[in-house]
């Protein structure tokens, strides 16, 4: 199938304009081929063709961080720190295994959200209560294949007990409660390795390359050595991208100084020990980091994955913007999770990108401005994903995945810099299509690979089922709030020497 996209603009960030005259493009198989105006003569008698006048062709957005597994809990919770968030989120509780269907629904959800919005490609940190299994990552991965969104998905999965993964907990919890913390995980390394040769052998690669495998160790403190060195191999052998949340919150940076097992390193340099700090590592947050880390992460060329709402929402601090800029470090932007931002929306988190870190500094100068946060998205997304040279630009031999906006439409009228208006002004509301590898999945309102209405409504259907096991989940969460919330007190109180959340809100330690 070829597509022709006639009289249409360009993106093109290093125009005055933000992008070119109106030009034509053409798309054969899953690549572009042409762009230009001898375009037309290379197109096949059975072209589609697309009327692109008064039309914006972007790259295809990337969520370059996100987990699929609670798309079904927007709006479940209070903003909440996330140590304390995760008692709620995702405890391995039986009464919460899902059924393959249910997998499949709230997977095919988010894909829904993301390409009506111009979404093209996820990166799925994908956590599985209690455990992964085969049936389950296949329903995952089924739902990416049909819904026509290109996806890499990893296995986030800790090995670890619970009391090796967070500070002052033996000393808070009574006998009792300790001791079920102290339990090993039953779903062994072995086990989850066993998972990634599943993942990898039979997903890896699938609809011709447009689903991919990646690797998880969750965090570096969550695991064992042996098993994130494990993954580091498979990530080496099969060139995977790597996730690892690092230093998302201030707990974080006081793990290192009490776990012995880190002796007294951040977590990026444990990792940078392990030998898991690569140009193929995607580092999740990286909040309250330093400059020792900082150079470390530039001199591995590995990525660091912003989520600037889910940091807002779980208050866990704003992440030194400029200070990563300044040193080269790739940048991609994610909308993490569901029920941490509570939509799938990459616009909004752009522009929350574009505006928090406003408030970091009064040097204006250094602010993010618009035409970085668009290289964050397309360029930072493509390089997370390890495809800088298929995706993040309109260019013949580039991967078609595209979408096309109106420029005919409130966020762009009047046109006064479209850079700023894309990134302040829009939110998925003047997308009209969405192509993915040279396929139309989404067009005027419609999606073609599934139906819409009867996917929301098998949701609310499914879920509604689910309601008691959350709120069962909820209560069981009670008895353990009193310590982690006795533990994350005693973390704030901790001088670091540094502070990543706003004004004063260190001098306030003592009100928790």
């Amino acid at each position: 199938m070829s597509t022709l996209f006639r009289n249409v603009h360009l993106l093109d960030l290093a125009c005055e304009s933000g992008m070119t005259p109106a030009t034509d493009l053409l798309v054969a198989g899953d690549r572009i081929i042409a762009i230009g105006p001898d375009t037309v003569r290379q197109a096949p008698r059975d072209v589609r063709i697309i009327d692109g006048r008064g039309k914006l062709l972007l790259p295809g957005l990337i969520n370059a961080h996100f987990h699929s597994p609670v798309n079904h809990m927007k709006g479940r919770l209070d903003s909440l720190p996330l140590e304390i968030f995760m008692l709620y989120e995702s405890p391995a509780l039986e009464a919460l295994r899902p059924t393959p269907r249910e997998a499949y629904i709230r997977t095919q959800l988010a894909c829904a959200e993301m390409l009506k919005s111009g979404v093209t490609a996820v990166q799925d940190d994908a956590f599985f209560v209690p455990e992964p299994t085969a049936e389950i990552i296949d329903a995952v991965m089924q739902a990416y294949a049909d819904s026509g969104i290109r996806a890499t998905v990893a296995l986030d999965e800790p090995n670890l007990p619970e009391l090796d993964k967070l500070p002052f907990l033996a000393d808070l919890l009574p006998g009792g409660l300790r001791a079920e913390l102290e339990k090993p995980r039953a779903f062994g390394t072995a086990d989850l390795l066993a998972m990634y040769r599943h993942l990898i052998s039979r997903w890896h690669g699938a609809c011709d390359g447009r689903l991919r495998a990646a690797v998880s160790c969750s965090a570096p403190q969550r695991v064992s050595a042996n098993y994130a060195q494990a993954l580091g191999d498979l990530s080496r052998s099969h060139g995977l991208p790597f996730y690892a949340h690092m230093l998302e919150t201030k707990l974080q940076r006081v793990l290192s100084q009490e776990q012995p097992r880190l002796h007294g390193r951040s977590l990026v340099g444990y990792a940078a020990d392990l030998g898991i700090l690569s140009e193929r590592l995607n580092i999740i947050h990286a909040i309250w980091v330093d400059d020792a880390d900082l150079d470390l992460i530039a001199g591995a060329g590995a990525v660091i994955a912003h989520n600037p709402i889910s940091n807002l929402r779980l208050g866990s601090g704003v992440m030194p913007f400029r200070r990563i800029r300044d040193r080269g470090i790739p940048i991609c932007l994610g909308t993490d999770e569901a029920i941490a931002d509570d939509a799938v929306n990459i616009w909004a988190v752009a522009k929350m990108a574009g505006l928090i870190h406003n408030i970091s500094s009064p040097d204006y100068e250094s602010w993010p401005r618009a035409g970085e946060i668009l290289d964050c998205l397309f360029k930072g997304g493509a390089r997370a994903m390890g495809l800088q040279d298929e995706l993040g630009v309109l260019a013949p031999g580039r991967l078609a995945d595209l979408v096309m906006l109106d420029l005919d439409a409130l966020p762009f009228t009047p046109l006064n810099d479209l850079r700023r208006q894309l990134v302040y002004c829009e939110n998925g509301g003047s997308v009209r299509l969405t192509m993915v590898a040279g396929e139309v999945v989404y067009e005027q309102g419609r999606l073609a690979t599934m139906d819409e209405a009867a996917l929301r409504a098998e949701a609310r259907e499914l879920f509604s089922r689910r309601a008691p096991a959350l709120e069962q989940a909820a209560q069981a969460a009670e008895r353990w709030l009193p310590h982690y919330r006795a533990m994350y007190a005693r973390a704030c109180a901790r001088d670091i020497g540094m502070n990543r959340w706003l004004g004063d809100a260190e001098r306030h330690h003592q009100d928790i």
